[in-house]
């Protein structure tokens, strides 16, 4: 059986992926400061070192669990994808930005996407290889109002999806990303605008969290694409 991580596995399109990895005979180990069902190990992505220890502690228990069960499954439990879809998106604007919403902003979407990379690519590389998939987003690439600081992190991803690709490539890993448009998930619920945004989407909706897990299934899979970062956004944003 192999296994994936999943980073921001409690809500939104990080719990969609898990459950998506999950319905397809995988075994999910989620990451999420929150507990939730789908929650494996509760961890701060900004805390490299305690995020190292929870997600060992998680491959060891799992390990053990599958000796326990067998001869049939020994070999099973290897890690084979990772999915870093922890972020957040408090608006700002040039005028209202902190120094403290800067750095929780670029330290949960920049640095957790570091640090869960920095952690499992190791792992991956002593299973033979895999894929990893960051979350950037379109307004990395076509900026909308009072998303000052979130575009610039989400940038920075895709820039970073871009470097990691070429860094982890001789170890058979591969480093892809999506960039979600507008998607049904409960922080975009509560902005009051997600209908009249679909009007404005050439698909007349917005996303399904489920359909945006699709796609990072597919790019997970550790195939000869790599570096790039596919756009979901029902043709809002098109390159």
């Amino acid at each position: 059986m192999n296994t994936v991580i999943v980073s921001g596995s409690a809500s939104g399109m990080g719990q969609a992926t898990a459950r998506h990895f999950a319905k397809r005979g995988w075994s999910v180990i989620g990451v999420d400061r929150s507990e939730s069902d789908d929650t494996t190990v509760v961890a701060d992505v900004t805390d490299r070192a305690g995020l190292d220890a929870g997600i060992r502690a998680a491959l060891n228990h799992q390990e053990r669990g599958h000796q326990e069960r067998g001869h049939q499954e020994r070999g099973g439990g290897t890690l084979k994808a990772v999915v870093s879809a922890a972020g957040i998106y408090p608006p700002t604007t040039l005028a209202d930005y902190t120094d403290e919403t800067y750095r929780r902003v670029f330290d949960v979407n920049v640095l957790g996407t570091l640090n869960l990379c920095a952690v499992t690519a190791p792992l991956l590389k002593a299973a033979g290889g895999g894929g990893i998939v960051t979350f950037a987003s379109v307004d990395a690439l076509a900026v909308s109002p009072g998303q000052l600081v979130y575009s610039a992190s989400k940038a920075a991803v895709l820039s970073l999806t871009r470097s990691l690709a070429i860094e982890l490539a001789p170890d058979g890993i591969t480093v892809n990303g999506v960039a979600p448009g507008w998607v049904d998930t409960p922080g975009n619920a509560a902005t009051g605008r997600m209908a009249g945004v679909a009007a404005t989407i050439p698909l007349r909706r917005v996303a399904d969290p489920a359909e945006i897990a699709h796609w990072v299934y597919q790019l997970a899979q550790g195939t000869y694409v790599t570096g790039e970062t596919l756009v979901v956004s029902g043709g809002s944003v098109m390159r």
